[in-house]
Order: C-alpha cells, then sequence, then structure tokens
C-alpha cells in the first residue's frame, strides 16, 4: 500500500501548542508529514529559513514520521517534488478556514493535490461537515476532529 505524505507549511509558529495538535491529528491520517519552510528573500526576519527549519526539526526529532524542509517553489509545486499526496492546512477562525476551502478547491483543480484542513483547537470552534465526510471517506475515525463537548 502506498504511503501517504501531507505537506503542512511552516506558515504560522510551530512552537504553538495550536501548531503541534495539527501536526499530532494529521499523523492519525498520513504516514509522513513534512513540514515545509519557504524561502522567501524579500521578507525581513530574524533567523533564516535553514535556523528556523533547524530548530523546527530539533523540536520533531523524536518522530520519524515528521521531517522538515526547506523550499522555493509555491507550495503545491513543492508538494509534487517531494510526492505528496495532501497538503495538510491549519487554521485558527472560520474566517481563515473558509479561505483554506477555497484555495484548497483553486490547488485541487490546478494540480490535482488535495488540502486537508485541521483546527488548531478543536474545543473552540465547530468542523465543517464537508472536512466531516472527507475523513471518514479516508476511513479515520472523526472523534479527535471534533470540537470537545463539556
Amino acid at each position: 500500500m502506498k504511503k501517504r505524505i501531507a505537506i503542512f507549511p511552516g506558515s504560522f509558529n510551530p512552537f504553538t501548542r495550536g501548531h503541534q495538535r495539527i501536526v499530532e491529528r494529521g499523523l492519525k491520517l498520513f504516514d509522513t508529514i513534512i513540514i515545509a519552510i519557504g524561502r522567501n528573500s524579500e521578507k525581513q526576519v530574524e533567523q533564516s529559513e535553514e535556523e528556523r527549519a533547524l530548530q523546527i526539526a530539533e523540536l520533531y526529532s523524536k518522530n520519524p514520521r515528521v521531517s522538515v524542509q526547506t523550499y522555493e517553489t509555491l507550495t503545491v509545486d513543492f508538494a509534487k517534488q517531494v510526492g505528496a499526496d495532501f497538503i495538510l492546512r491549519g487554521v485558527r477562525t472560520m474566517k481563515d478556514f473558509d479561505y483554506e476551502l477555497q484555495m484548497a478547491d483553486v490547488n485541487r483543480l490546478l494540480t490535482g493535490i488535495e488540502t486537508v484542513v485541521l483546527f488548531a483547537e478543536t474545543d473552540k470552534v465547530n468542523i465543517s461537515s464537508s472536512l466531516v465526510r472527507e475523513l471518514q471517506a479516508f476511513g479515520k475515525d472523526i472523534t479527535d476532529f471534533l470540537p470537545e463537548t463539556k
């Protein structure tokens, strides 16, 4: 059976608990997650992408299913280069979620690569029914992806 690989663009702080939760939940869906750090020469940053990649790699060093790579192309092009089946995106708000769903449609039409969107904090927002159906279609247990009820 083919391994399922997802790339997770490290677009928000990977040292936050929300980012780490997305990686943890992503590992329940995929065999491998590549945290992708895009290079942007025009962006003013305190540390280089390579330095950031090394710090993130150290954070996940005990998990052989998580790796970190830098890239200079579009996310979808990088996904193709590394053989990723999915792009894993993390969101914090419903507005972010709506935007990512639109981008997921564009990515799927242009490249055929699917996007899976997970919330950073499952207890603060509801998940869309279409995402629940998608996860169920993959044969995955969805209880870890739903908001906690009191």
